[in-house]
């Protein structure tokens, strides 16, 4: 006979106080790679090169501060769990740095007619970030396997911090883009200073409500304390861990491309500055009902479909993105009916990698006998920050190349066709990447996922 998966049940006011912390984590998040380069080329003036450099060196950090972070929390043992105290106390750090990353620096110090001062203070601001974000990024989505071991029920509290993630992104985007336009072109740096300071306030508020709200459920029988050579051996026994990885990265990358360079095709494309609101919304609503797909069509179509479903339709929407505002222009309709069927498949796909990982996690401790649920998780912290470093590379680099000149309307022919290239037709070639990979390669789903659950449950 066969055997039955057990069923868990999370009270609703648990899966809303959990998912709510990802409104700060993604206002931050989004505020940094949607308008961070924007900021550092238009308002201080530093050099779009010089961006796709030091994100590059952040990253390489990145490849050991991750991994390390986790292992951090899986050694943490406190009153309040391995994973809350860290979303507080990195939520506190993360707010404060982002203030001062979007703050003018008071002090300079010119070298040849260049402020060094400034380029040290925008590459320091950066990569004190992106290691604070770690702080807090990676116990927060470490919390999903820890609450439940039924895969449907992770499906459903995945699509919370997914939802309001994206509420996150939506309000960043259009109150971003509402607050520049109230103030003049030379207090720019004042608008973006009261911006990142409220984004700030608001972070510390939710992941308060978060740390309040929500309690482990799942606790690990490792009892040694996990040492570095424990992250190597970690990520090389869990093929599937690097599969994720590859799939997130390149499908990430698309959404990333896209959301970063839409302020430049706004500007300079649109020439309407005003529409990255409704661009913002339109996404935004895109995503909130892609990101449900995962839950209610997992069960029928089983999530393995679902998910390539959701890259499809992504894929497609880049595609005739790009063809459209070549044959075309800028057609509002049109480019924003697109831009919602892209935030479909966005949101469905983006919903899925935070269970994909929950069951990468089981599948790693299925085979090994290990759960090492917060290394693990430092991979979707890692992957996002390596997917903006390739992000800043090519908007940087492509920038200089297509000779995009900063607050100069009408742009030249080869800066407007550099930004759409880059906003569309590439988001269509790494999506359709991650497609492949994840069709030829993902192998955590049918009867070995349903393997791999029962004897997770039996323990």
């Amino acid at each position: 006979m066969k055997k039955e998966l057990k069923k868990s049940g999370i009270p609703l006011s648990e899966k809303l106080g959990y998912g709510v912390g990802a409104i700060g984590l993604d206002m931050s998040y989004g505020l940094c790679f949607s308008f961070f380069i924007k900021y550092s080329t238009d308002v201080l003036g530093v050099a779009a090169g010089f961006i796709g450099i030091i994100t590059a060196i952040a990253r390489i950090w990145d490849g050991i501060n991750d991994p390390m972070m986790g292992m951090i929390v899986s050694n943490t043992k406190s009153k309040y769990g391995r994973f809350r105290p860290w979303i507080l106390t990195g939520a506190v750090l993360n707010a404060v740095i982002l203030f001062f990353m979007f703050t003018k620096p008071f002090y300079s110090f010119y070298v040849g007619g260049v402020d060094i001062a400034l380029y040290i203070h925008v590459a320091l601001m950066y990569i004190l970030w992106g290691m604070s974000y770690t702080i807090i990024d990676i116990p927060y989505w470490s919390f999903v396997p820890a609450l439940t071991t039924d895969p449907q029920e992770r499906n459903v509290i995945a699509s919370f911090p997914r939802f309001f993630s994206g509420v996150g992104q939506l309000t960043v985007m259009g109150a971003t883009s509402l607050i520049l336009a109230a103030f003049s072109s030379d207090e720019q740096d004042t608008a973006y200073s009261l911006i990142a300071g409220g984004i700030g306030v608001m972070f510390i508020i939710l992941a308060l409500i978060t740390f309040l709200k929500t309690r482990e459920r799942i606790i690990p029988e490792h009892k040694t304390a996990y040492k570095f050579r424990d992250i190597i051996k970690t990520i090389r026994s869990n093929d599937q861990a690097l599969v994720f990885v590859a799939v997130a990265v390149t499908f990430n990358l698309s959404w990333y491309l896209m959301n970063g360079l839409a302020a430049y095709y706004f500007d300079y494309i649109a020439e309407n500055g005003k529409l990255l609101t409704i661009f913002a919304a339109v996404t935004g609503a895109g995503q909130a009902i892609g990101l449900f797909g995962v839950s209610a069509f997992s069960g029928r179509i089983g999530k393995h479909n679902v998910i390539k479903v959701g890259m499809s339709v992504s894929i497609v929407a880049y595609l005739l993105l790009f063809i459209t505002n070549i044959v075309f222009g800028f057609s509002p309709v049109l480019f924003f009916i697109l831009a919602f069927i892209a935030g479909l498949g966005i949101g469905n796909v983006f919903t899925a990698e935070a269970s994909m990982l929950a069951d990468i996690v089981d599948y790693g401790e299925y085979r090994t006998g290990e759960r090492a649920d917060a290394i693990i998780f430092s991979m979707k912290s890692f992957q996002m920050k390596f997917a903006q470093t390739i992000q800043a590379l090519i908007i940087g680099f492509g920038l200089e190349i297509c000779r995009y000149q900063e607050n100069v309307v009408p742009q030249p022919v080869g800066a407007k066709n550099g930004i759409m290239i880059m906003m569309f037709a590439i988001p269509f070639a790494t999506a359709l990447v991650s497609l492949i990979i994840f069709n030829k390669k993902y192998i955590i789903h049918s009867e070995l996922l349903e393997k791999i659950t029962l004897k997770m449950q039996d323990k």
